[in-house]
């Protein structure tokens, strides 16, 4: 049976470490500075308490580090401090550059590090969820075997370190920030009692915009039509006292598009000039 550690059983963590435990490890957890409810959820999945992190850190063969981003790098300092020899899998949102930090923080010991994304909601009996892996090949397959059988689908990325996270953040650019901005779409609406067309024309999509990539050069071709008009919500979100911050951002990323009026564009094309920022746009 392997034993595998979790750092720190939230509601993400907790729910993979019960997957962990469908597949047949053992999950340790460690209580020190937790809270009562990270304590509830341990208890209810079935996790073992570790007496400190040193014990955890001594007995675990594989650790999964599923924390607040922002941490991140103070969790992989803590195993780093306790000589981890075992597979590390930082499983957080965070960039390729705060992984490879990570990777540093962890070279002084005798750790494989693996860099993982978890894309979608807790697993559970009725959820599944994807599990990307990137890294030292030998370390993907063992991390990957862990779940097998389990409502975690394991993906192993070629490249290294670093497209895992990149692959979580550039869904999560466009998942989280679509969130809310429709937030801020249906407080506008709602104002003006338009809140029930909105929904109703938006139920006649059926798929997500971010499947529809041959569409993105013609956004770029438009681009130029397009700016104003998100000028012009800016504007009335302002007026309506809404954050208006998400439109003026999408008329800063249109401008780069602005040469291209209505011009025919391939989609390499169109994405390569997102990097080139006109003249008149601030450092």
């Amino acid at each position: 049976m392997t034993v595998s550690g979790v750092l720190h059983p939230g509601s993400m963590g907790a729910a993979v470490a019960a997957q962990l435990r469908h597949g047949g490890s053992e999950v340790l957890w460690c209580p020190t500075g937790r809270s009562s409810a990270t304590e509830e959820r341990a208890l209810r999945y079935g996790l073992t308490a570790a007496g400190s992190l040193g014990e955890l850190v001594e007995r675990a063969e594989v650790i999964f580090s599923i924390c607040p981003p922002a941490y991140a790098e103070d969790v992989a300092v803590q195993v780093s401090a306790r000589s981890f020899a075992g597979i590390y899998v930082d499983g957080n949102a965070i960039s390729p550059a705060s992984m490879a930090r990570i990777c540093t923080i962890l070279s002084r010991t005798e750790a494989t590090v693996v860099d993982g994304s978890i894309i979608g909601s807790p697993p559970s009996a009725s959820k599944s969820t994807r599990m990307y892996l990137s890294g030292p090949g030998k370390a993907l397959p063992a991390v990957a075997s862990l779940f097998a059988g389990t409502a975690v689908h394991a993906h192993s990325l070629a490249g290294g370190i670093g497209r895992a996270s990149a692959l979580k953040l550039s869904y999560s650019s466009y998942q989280k920030t679509s969130r809310v901005l429709a937030a801020v779409s249906y407080a506008l609406a709602r104002d003006y009692g338009v809140e029930e067309e909105l929904l109703d024309i938006a139920k006649g999509r059926t798929t997500s915009y971010l499947t529809e990539t041959a569409y993105i050069p013609k956004v770029a071709a438009r681009s130029w039509r397009w700016e104003p008009e998100m000028d012009e919500v800016a504007f009335t979100l302002r007026e309506a006292g809404l954050p208006a911050d998400l439109a003026e951002a999408s008329a800063t990323i249109m401008r780069r598009w602005g040469d291209f009026r209505d011009s025919p564009l391939s989609l390499p094309e169109a994405l390569e000039h997102l990097h080139v920022a006109p003249d008149d746009e601030p450092d």
